[in-house]
């Protein structure tokens, strides 16, 4: 079906965009098992490592603490994956999408609000010391990312006048957003990896805490955690293209290799970064997110807004 310029493919495709979805964790995670390697002083190696790990947590028994709350326990493990198919519904891979969806914008945001509460079942469902402080620390993170990231994503909608992802990538065909959206588009990042417990939003899952969140997560219940994180970082990369970089706008290739291609340079981008910023504390993190991104971000919608309304 087609709507807007966009071909709203049929429900047998969403297998091929979770095989997307997953070759882009595969990369993300090879990648990073090349920089972990390195990191540690071996010149070669790191790209089994994805591999090696998921084969040896799959022969890992499942842990089971006493009066765990297994149900909540195991949705929050494997939560953040589903989020993260959700998330991709609505990304245009060139000409066509899963969901086109008047309201893509809001979508995106309100799974990213669903994270919350993955992973903070994840922490309090094990009935752990270690795993509850983890759940905290995120949550701590997250009221200091949350507003400065949807005032981000409103900056696009408020350029297209619309909150279809579809309108979005049709407004940048001259310009792409990122080139007058710097602060819009570095916030949205920063909430991608921010929502991925990732880099120096890691201290959810930190070594002080034994792991934190993911303290007493074991087995195929540790696998679905880490490859959810990956994957939400492949999400967030994916989204970031319709509406900050163009979408499939680019030379030579077709569109949807161009979003491929985005996605995976975005991607790699955040991989590469997780050892080049320190930690963040929560508290520190929430006094910049509230008194530093907030009001840049706020700023940048309001340029955006008379930019729109004087073009118009």
């Amino acid at each position: 079906m087609t709507d807007g310029g966009l071909v709203t493919v049929s429900g047998v495709w969403a297998p091929g965009a979770a095989a997307l979805l997953g070759l882009l964790v595969l990369f993300a995670a090879s990648l990073d098992g090349v920089l972990t390697a390195r990191a540690e002083g071996h010149v070669r190696g790191g790209y089994a490592r994805p591999w090696t790990e998921t084969a040896r947590l799959m022969r890992q028994r499942r842990r089971n603490t006493l009066e765990a709350d297994r149900p909540l326990w195991r949705i929050g493990g494997a939560g953040l994956l589903v989020a993260s198919l959700l998330m991709v519904t609505v990304v245009p891979l060139g000409d066509w999408t899963l969901f086109d969806l008047d309201v893509g914008v809001v979508w995106f945001n309100a799974i990213d609000v669903f994270i919350w509460s993955f992973v903070w079942l994840a922490g309090w469902g094990a009935n752990s010391a270690y795993s509850l402080v983890g759940g905290y620390r995120f949550l701590a993170h997250a009221l200091g990312y949350e507003l400065p990231l949807m005032f981000a994503l409103v900056a696009p909608a408020i350029a297209a006048a619309s909150l279809r992802v579809g309108d979005i990538v049709a407004a940048q065909h001259n310009l792409w957003f990122v080139l007058w959206m710097p602060i819009a588009f570095a916030v949205y990042c920063i909430g991608v990896v921010a929502f991925s417990v990732w880099g120096p939003f890691s201290p959810a899952v930190g070594t002080d805490i034994a792991g934190g969140v993911a303290a007493e997560l074991s087995g195929v219940d540790r696998l679905l955690f880490e490859a959810g994180r990956y994957a939400l970082l492949a999400a967030g990369a994916a989204f970031a293209v319709p509406m900050f970089l163009g979408g499939g706008s680019g030379p030579l290739l077709p569109g949807w290799c161009w979003v491929m291609l985005k996605t995976a340079l975005l991607l790699a981008a955040f991989v590469w970064l997780r050892r080049r910023v320190p930690a963040l504390r929560p508290d520190k993190f929430m006094e910049v997110g509230w008194m530093v991104l907030l009001p840049a971000v706020v700023l940048q919608d309001f340029v955006v807004a008379i930019i729109a309304v004087w073009r118009n």
